[in-house]
């Protein structure tokens, strides 16, 4: 195992690489990395997602079936109520006779689910649209999910298991290093929604070897970003596990996903798990697997659930951001960090009779603090040369479509730099 971490700490530099060579020039692709279809528990045939997706301006898409990838033969049942009745003569209209597949077994109508490697010759296009293969790793400790998506991988990593939280996550990180570097394909695992379940505590996470990418935003209704009176959010996760890995345990920081977690594709409502709440801008040269994991390992992407930035750039001591602003909507940018000499005291939550909760531990308001503020579009913050890392997050006031949650508005967060 330590062979495959050594690789990755080699591959995956701790600061984004914010500039770009004048030959090709990068621009921005966007994408979701955290998809569900008729594969497994979503209610949509694939291409219909895709298309849902390309028809409104993403450029890449990851399908994130439970433990395995769209492959091989499988039939539905046309009686089954995710893919028949109105499901399927939408998805009949759509694609037409001579592309669905049709049978009858028993008596019973049946649709045949496309593979990848078939539908993704109907629906990419050079330089406009790419489907990377993936999956969700489905894996439990006790009561406690845990889910780890593996993107651009080549076979299923079957659940790995282990003795504890953190032993699960990192079996199941090893394992898909282990496989990048036996095929020497690029891929890379990200850790789904810690807040599911409770699962995963920022204790937990800060300690794990060979992964760069959780998800700080996740548009699934029941996935707790905000955290609650005792749990911390995700945010608050990020800025503890940064400031511990880098400051106390040498490890390199880990970047923020916004996903999607889409299942249902009919009825769009706060509590249904629907397309277009969250991805991530990546600014790459090409759209290729390749070019668009290089730019995620790099740190050079930013997510959104729907605020836009036209750049991301460091200019010597000064990180500089614009924002794409609409007409009427106003921003306002925090410079989040932690300075070195932080104070590291911390304890466990306790419940009412004293006994102590698996639950990230409250920390001092010295981790994470709001550096800097400012209203506009063009906001910078100059380093000062005792910040452990800096990041932003950007808040607008423009009320965001179908929410993850009543009365959210749009947001981004970029990448932490290390000064």
């Amino acid at each position: 195992m330590r062979c495959v971490l050594r690789l990755l700490l080699f591959l995956l530099p701790g600061l984004p690489a914010l500039s770009a060579s004048a030959e090709s020039p990068p621009r921005w692709w966007k994408g979701n990395l955290h998809t569900h279809s008729l594969w497994s528990d979503g209610d949509d045939y694939p291409e219909m997602i895709a298309d849902w997706y390309k028809q409104r301006g993403y450029q890449f898409l990851a399908f994130t079936e439970h433990n395995l990838l769209a492959e091989g033969q499988r039939w539905l049942s046309l009686t089954n109520a995710r893919g028949g009745g109105p499901v399927f003569a939408r998805y009949l209209e759509r694609f037409g006779p001579d592309w669905v597949e049709q049978r009858t077994v028993d008596d019973s109508p049946q649709v045949r689910l496309k593979p990848l490697s078939e539908f993704r010759t109907r629906l990419e296009e050079i330089d406009r649209f790419l489907l990377i293969p993936a999956t969700e790793i489905t894996d439990r400790h006790l009561t406690a999910p845990i889910h780890i998506n593996a993107v651009n991988i080549t076979t299923v990593v079957p659940p790995q298991g282990g003795s504890n939280v953190l032993d699960v996550m990192q079996r199941n990180v090893t394992a898909v290093l282990e496989q990048r570097e036996r095929t020497g394909q690029p891929m890379f695992p990200h850790i789904n929604h810690p807040n599911f379940g409770w699962a995963i505590t920022a204790e937990e996470l800060m300690r794990l070897e060979g992964e760069r990418f959780f998800e700080v935003y996740n548009g699934h209704p029941e996935v707790r970003n905000f955290g609650d009176a005792s749990h911390a959010s995700m945010e608050r996760v990020w800025d503890i596990l940064l400031t511990w890995r880098i400051a106390i345990l040498g490890l390199p920081p880990m970047f923020g996903l916004a996903v999607d977690d889409s299942h249902h594709y009919h009825d769009f409502a706060v509590p249904k798990s629907n397309p277009g709440r969250g991805w991530v801008m990546v600014r790459a040269r090409t759209l290729t697997p390749e070019s668009i994991i290089h730019a995620l390992e790099s740190g050079d992407f930013y997510a959104t659930t729907g605020v836009t930035l036209t750049d991301i750039r460091r200019d010597g001591n000064t990180l500089r951001l614009h924002i794409a602003g609409e007409e009427g909507v106003t921003y306002r940018t925090e410079f989040i960090g932690t300075r070195r000499g932080f104070d590291r005291a911390n304890e466990p939550i306790r419940n009412a009779a004293g006994d102590r909760l698996r639950v990230t531990h409250r920390y001092s308001p010295d981790i994470g603090i709001v550096l800097a503020a400012s209203e506009g579009p063009s906001p910078s913050y100059s380093f000062t040369g005792d910040e452990l890392y800096v990041r932003a997050t950007i808040r607008s006031s423009k009320a965001k479509s179908n929410p993850y949650r009543d009365g959210e508005t749009e947001a981004a967060w970029t990448q932490p730099i290390l000064p």
